[in-house]
C-alpha cells in the first residue's frame, strides 16, 4: 500500500489563525527551511507506523528527503516526479465536466495499479471520482484543512480505512 504525502498545507500547515505551534530548535533543516519547525517531528513515527510505503508527492521533490525526511526521523522516500505540463489548454479537463487536481492523473500513473492512499490539501470530490474511474485498486483520497495541516483525526480516518474500516475510495 502507497501513501502519497504533499508538504505544503499538508504537512506545512499555513492560512490558519497563528501562531503556528513550533518544535524543534532549529538545526539544519528549520535554517534551510523555516517552516519545517511548524512540523511536529512526532508525525515520522506516526506515519512510518501505518504499515504503507511512503512517497513524496510535492513540488519539494528531493527537497523533501534532504529537509524534511531527516526532521521527521524519517529514511530517505521514494519521490514522484511531476511530468511536464506540456502544451494543455487551461482547465483542462481529460473528458471531465470539472478538471481533477494537476497531481491526480500521475499519482494514478505512479502507483500502477497498486492501492494507495493520498493525503493533500487541495483534492476534492472531482479527485476521488477520477481516481474511483481510472484506478483498478482501492484508493483512499483524503484532504487537509491547510490551517492546521494533517491532525491526529486525519491520521485517524487513514488508520481506520487501511484497517478495512468505513469509508469511500
Amino acid at each position: 500500500m502507497l501513501l502519497f504525502l504533499d508538504m505544503d498545507g499538508t504537512l506545512i500547515p499555513f492560512g490558519g489563525p497563528g501562531p503556528y505551534p513550533e518544535y524543534g530548535a532549529g538545526g539544519r533543516a528549520a535554517g534551510a527551511h523555516p517552516l519545517l519547525r511548524r512540523v511536529d517531528p512526532a508525525l515520522g513515527a506516526r506515519l512510518g507506523g501505518l504499515g504503507c510505503e511512503l512517497v513524496w508527492a510535492t513540488t519539494w521533490l528531493d527537497d523533501a528527503n534532504d529537509l524534511v525526511a531527516p526532521w521527521l526521523g524519517l529514511p530517505s522516500l521514494p519521490v514522484v516526479e511531476w511530468p511536464d505540463p506540456g502544451p494543455s489548454e487551461p482547465g483542462e479537463s481529460y473528458g471531465w465536466p470539472c478538471s481533477p487536481h494537476w497531481k491526480t492523473p500521475a499519482l494514478v500513473r505512479w502507483a500502477a495499479g497498486r492501492a494507495f492512499v493520498w493525503v493533500d490539501d487541495e483534492v476534492g470530490e472531482v479527485d476521488r471520482d477520477w481516481v474511483a474511474v481510472h484506478h483498478p485498486a482501492p484508493a483512499l483520497v483524503h484532504r487537509v484543512d491547510h490551517r492546521y495541516g494533517v491532525t491526529g483525526a486525519d491520521l485517524a480516518v487513514v488508520e481506520e480505512w487501511l484497517s478495512g474500516g468505513p469509508g469511500v475510495r
